[in-house]
């Protein structure tokens, strides 16, 4: 994550402002709003300023993966991208009893719990592949947004801060 938000930085991150900057990565699957709180700091924005964009970004692809993203990986396997529709199948799979386990409070504990491979774009593919109620899988991934937000501003403001500047 390191390496592309420094790669970011130096390329797109030089030609659109911070803000956007932190917007467009938070939006980003896998990269997410852990990402885009980290690429805040070095960027040098308030803390407060920072979660508000960053937990809109991350939230805006929820709905479209909910909704949407049974059709394209059914498409993308109509179209010579079945590779990537079954990598994301199995994905999905995969993390299925991890959240089954505990449901509801499983849902928001795998989005907001910050680590590799967890987010809302992941929790989302398994809400949405696995037929969960899209009211209540929607609202615990919120939470579990908000959770993350929560750790990461105490990780990046916190910790990074202290180390950085």
């Amino acid at each position: 994550m390191n390496s592309f938000i420094q790669w970011f930085m130096n390329t797109i991150g030089q030609h659109i402002s911070p803000e956007l900057s932190v917007f467009i990565v938070s939006m980003l699957p896998l990269i997410e709003e852990r990402g885009g709180l980290v690429l805040a700091k070095l960027l040098g924005l308030p803390m407060w300023r920072a979660v508000l964009i960053c937990v809109i970004g991350n939230i805006i692809p929820i709905p479209f993966i909910l909704l949407l993203i049974k059709k394209i990986i059914h498409w993308m396997a109509d179209h010579h991208l079945s590779r990537v529709a079954v990598w994301l199948e199995e994905k999905a799979a995969k993390n299925k009893p991890k959240i089954d386990k505990y449901g509801f409070w499983g849902l928001t504990l795998f989005v907001g719990i910050p680590l590799p491979g967890t987010g809302a774009w992941t929790g989302s593919l398994v809400a949405a592949l696995f037929d969960m109620d899209l009211k209540r899988a929607s609202i615990s991934i919120l939470i579990g947004v908000f959770l993350a937000a929560v750790i990461m501003t105490l990780f990046s403001y916190g910790l990074i801060g202290s180390l950085i500047g």
